[in-house]
């Protein structure tokens, strides 16, 4: 991995969306939605942001998680023609088990 995330920032790899289907049946292409991602898998931790006291926090995200993120969190970054985001720890909602 390229990437190495510093403090209490996490990168993740965007799941895109699977289609959905209404209530009448109609299937919603993913290609529908072109907003930007809300899910992704954990690809790298960082260590923890550090405290006052000059210790570090601990961080409950572990690689390969999947997990939901506030939409407008991430920062994207584009590496070797992949799409990364960058997300700090506190911006992750749930992860999906």
């Amino acid at each position: 991995m390229p990437l190495k995330p510093l403090g209490d920032h996490v990168i993740v790899k965007p799941i895109s969306n699977e289609d959905e289907v209404t209530k009448a049946g109609i299937v919603l292409p993913s290609t529908v939605d072109k907003d930007r991602p809300e899910r992704g898998e954990v690809i790298a931790v960082g260590p923890g942001r550090i405290l006052d006291n000059g210790s570090r926090s601990v961080m409950d995200i572990f690689v390969g998680q999947k997990v939901v993120f506030k939409k407008y969190a991430p920062d994207e970054v584009k590496i070797d023609g992949q799409n990364f985001l960058v997300i700090n720890v506190s911006e992750v909602i749930a992860v999906i088990e």
